[in-house]
């Protein structure tokens, strides 16, 4: 499995490069860093419906549920069953700056293993819990190994993947991210019936994957760019060889060597993230990280079994429906990596939010029209509801989900990289960790019209696509400063030349 190619785009040199087997490999292994996190995502919303679950740690939320005139907005709202949810995340933003010194000092494929040690602490000790202090300690760990891996495995597969396939093999992480969110809609779907003790087994599920991934990760290899990085210069061209799966890497094997030398003359790379000529990166990918947030799409993820439950379906058939979503979504990430190195990032991310603009409208005038306080929509509108969130989802899957990750980790040069791209998963996590807490608040208190505050963001985040998000298809990753930034009709003012 090695087709060769010349990856090329523009301005930006030519490297000779084969996709080979040991690359894909490399790929599968780290994206295991993905489907932990995509796991996490999908486990927390059906845990936090299962009743033995609420009965041992949140009994209020579950007398409230058991009402026989339930608020349908309201009655999983409570801070501390949000806390269970949104702690991962801030531990995540904390360990997010700890795993940007690891990737540069010691390496990416390290960070990685630290990553998952922590997911396998903290599986053990959610799963466990005889009390709410060892389940919350527990997701702290786990954000901690989320923080590491988000830090990582792009960084990882950016570095390692042949420019003009770069965007397809950075978009494995979401795909893997994807398969975790349905592996554990499955999982939800069949522990909630094991009484009393389903949700140990949902919780402890992830410790699977992160066994593949701290024994995979003794296969890889680091990437040359990091083994470059810290003045392993000849196991760095070797490594490149192999990954390339040619002799001739010389002109890519120089590219690295200058990004590394320019990089060193950084003292600062935070200092220097501040600089003017930074600002390009910096605001697109902290940028991203908000919007990706804002699209509305964990708020459908953490609580899709609660949503459904919300509009009328039962616990089995809400858990279902979450199953069928997480399909969907797998599905359209693999249609995001067959079309982002095709038609470009730029334009999946406009075609996105009006995919996305245009279901979550409908899904808020429904809400808003026929769902009360009290009762349940129609079957038939019911339905109309989950189809137009499978279409939504797939909006999300092929354009915001994976380029958000993806932009972000291509985008910043060598000496800000790993700082940039800590910056980009800490503001990632934050607002994860705010949407985490806040959703079940938001949609007690604002009921059907939560949809509507979601559409204000997707217009802000297409207005931004189309006006400042440059097109980086095919350039090579230690390029885009000259190739990109110096070309975009507004980005080009922040660029200093020599800087």
């Amino acid at each position: 499995m090695a087709g060769g190619f010349i990856a090329s785009s523009g301005g930006s040199p030519a490297f000779n490069a084969k996709m080979t087997v040991y690359v894909f490999i490399c790929v599968v292994i780290a994206a295991f860093g993905g489907l932990i996190f995509g796991y996490d995502i999908g486990i927390s919303g059906g845990v936090t419906a299962m009743d033995d679950f609420l009965m041992k740690f949140f009994p209020a939320v579950y007398e409230r549920k058991k009402q026989a005139h339930e608020d349908n907005y309201c009655k999983y709202d409570n801070q501390y069953l949000q806390l269970f949810t949104s702690s991962l995340y801030l531990a995540a933003l904390v360990a997010s700056f700890f795993a940007s010194v690891t990737c540069s000092k010691l390496g990416r494929k390290p960070t990685m293993q630290l990553a998952s040690v922590f997911f396998l602490i903290g599986v053990g000790l959610a799963s466990g819990a005889a009390n709410m202090f060892m389940l919350i300690m527990g997701r702290i760990l786990l954000g901690f190994g989320v923080g590491f891996g988000n830090q990582a495995v792009p960084l990882f597969l950016s570095e390692i993947a042949p420019a003009k396939l770069r965007g397809g093999l950075n978009i494995v992480f979401q795909l893997m991210i994807t398969i975790g969110i349905l592996i554990a809609s499955v999982v939800n779907y069949f522990t909630s019936s094991i009484h009393p003790y389903g949700w140990r087994l949902a919780l402890g599920g992830a410790g699977v994957p992160a066994v593949f991934l701290l024994f995979g990760s003794l296969l890889i290899c680091e990437t040359p760019t990091s083994l470059i990085e810290r003045n392993k210069y000849e196991e760095g061209k070797a490594t490149l060889k192999k990954i390339r799966g040619v002799e001739d890497v010389d002109e890519e094997y120089k590219s690295i060597v200058q990004a590394c030398e320019f990089a060193r003359q950084v003292k600062d790379p935070y200092r220097r993230l501040m600089k003017r000529e930074s600002r390009p990166p910096l605001v697109i990918g902290l940028s991203l990280q908000l919007f990706q947030q804002f699209t509305g799409i964990n708020a459908i993820m953490f609580y899709a079994p609660v949503l459904f439950q919300t509009v009328g379906f039962g616990n089995d058939a809400a858990l279902l429906s979450a199953v069928i979503t997480g399909s969907v979504n797998v599905v359209s990430t693999l249609v995001g990596i067959y079309l982002v190195d095709r038609t470009g990032r730029r334009f999946l991310l406009i075609q996105g939010a009006v995919q996305m603009l245009i279901c979550q409208s409908v899904i808020g005038i429904i809400l808003t029209k026929d769902l009360g306080v009290v009762g349940t929509l129609s079957k038939p509108e019911a339905i109309v509801v989950v189809v137009l969130v499978c279409v939504y989802v797939m909006g999300f899957a092929w354009s915001w989900g994976p380029l958000g990750w993806l932009i972000p980790s291509e985008t910043f040069p060598l000496e800000t990289r790993t700082q940039g791209y800590a910056l980009a998963v800490s503001c990632n996590m934050f607002f994860t960790f705010v949407i985490a807490q806040a959703f079940l608040t938001m949609l007690c208190g604002m009921k059907s019209l939560i949809f509507f505050f979601f559409c204000g963001w997707i217009v802000k985040m297409g207005i931004f696509a189309f006006f400042f998000v440059p097109e980086t298809k095919g350039v090579s990753i230690d390029d885009i400063r000259d190739t990109v930034w110096t070309q975009h009709w507004y980005w080009k003012r922040f660029m200093v030349r020599g800087a």
